[in-house]
This record gives structure tokens, C-alpha cells and sequence, in this order.
């Protein structure tokens, strides 16, 4: 009976050693996710290409969907856009608030407040405030970024 108890107690002990694992694992799935959101919105706001390339899924995984714009599909037109992007000179800023996120152990989305403002656009200062989806994948232990997809919530131009 004592060694039915001994078994049954050391079960139990590898199945709470084997949960906090898998927790601990999650908590730093999950912050590598935030890191590499944290990242990619960072590269954006300071007009980085090469770091918001390296954020992008190496495989050619991409979807960009704005308002009003085609659908882009390729990680080649999602750069060409933030290229050309990045050139205007209209000295934009783009400040970001992650609302809220949910990672898996692949997969992993981001919902994230987004203000754009230009300071004189039509001689009129300008804001987009945006709600950004963005949608991650896990390959290899590091995440990438394959859809991005912006709705504009208000503007400084819309009719009020």
C-alpha cells in the first residue's frame, strides 16, 4: 500500500514539474512574440526597413490590407509600400498601444491602437487613428510577422 502511495504521489509531482515547465515555456513564447511585435512597431514609427524586413516571414508569407488599396500578398510588395512610404517627407509620426494579443505556440495575433499624424497636410494638421491586426508566425523559435491588416477608425478629415 505504501509503494501504491509513493507511485501515485510521484506521478502526481512529475505532472506539477511538467505544467510549470510548459508554463515557464509559454512566458517566454510568449515574450519573444511581444519582443518581436515591440520590434516591428518600433522599425515602422522610425522608418527602419532593414528591421522591419527582419520581422517578416522568410518563406514570402505576407498580407498587407488597408483601407481603399488592392490586397498585397508578397513580402516583396508589403516592402516596396513601407519604402515608399518612408520617403515621403512629411515628417509623420505613427505612436502605437498594443490592446490586446493571444499567442499559441505557433501562431500568435496582436490588436494595436495606431495613431498617424502628419503635421500639415493640406496646409491642415492630420491624424489616422487605426485598429492594426497583425498575425505572427513561429518558425524555429522566432517570430514573423504575415498579416498586417489596418481599419481606419477616425480622421481628422472625416465629416463630423
Amino acid at each position: 500500500m505504501k509503494t501504491t502511495k509513493y507511485y501515485i504521489v510521484f506521478i502526481f509531482a512529475i505532472l506539477l514539474a511538467s505544467c510549470a515547465s510548459e508554463t515557464s515555456s509559454n512566458k517566454e513564447n510568449e515574450a519573444r512574440f511581444l519582443e518581436t511585435l515591440q520590434l516591428h512597431l518600433d522599425a515602422v514609427a522610425n522608418k527602419d526597413i532593414s528591421t522591419l524586413e527582419s520581422t517578416i516571414h522568410p518563406n514570402g508569407k505576407m498580407q498587407l490590407i488597408l483601407p481603399k488599396e488592392p490586397i498585397k500578398t508578397t513580402v516583396e510588395e508589403f516592402v516596396t509600400y513601407h519604402k515608399e512610404w518612408f520617403a515621403l517627407d512629411n515628417n509623420w509620426t505613427f505612436s502605437t498601444k498594443v490592446l490586446n494579443y493571444k499567442v499559441d505556440k505557433t501562431l500568435g495575433m496582436a490588436v494595436v491602437e495606431v495613431l498617424y499624424k502628419e503635421p500639415l497636410r493640406n496646409e491642415k494638421p492630420y491624424y489616422n487613428r487605426m485598429i492594426v491586426s497583425y498575425d505572427l508566425e513561429q518558425v524555429d523559435g522566432k517570430w514573423y510577422f504575415i498579416k498586417d491588416h489596418a481599419s481606419s477608425v477616425e480622421k481628422s478629415t472625416d465629416n463630423k
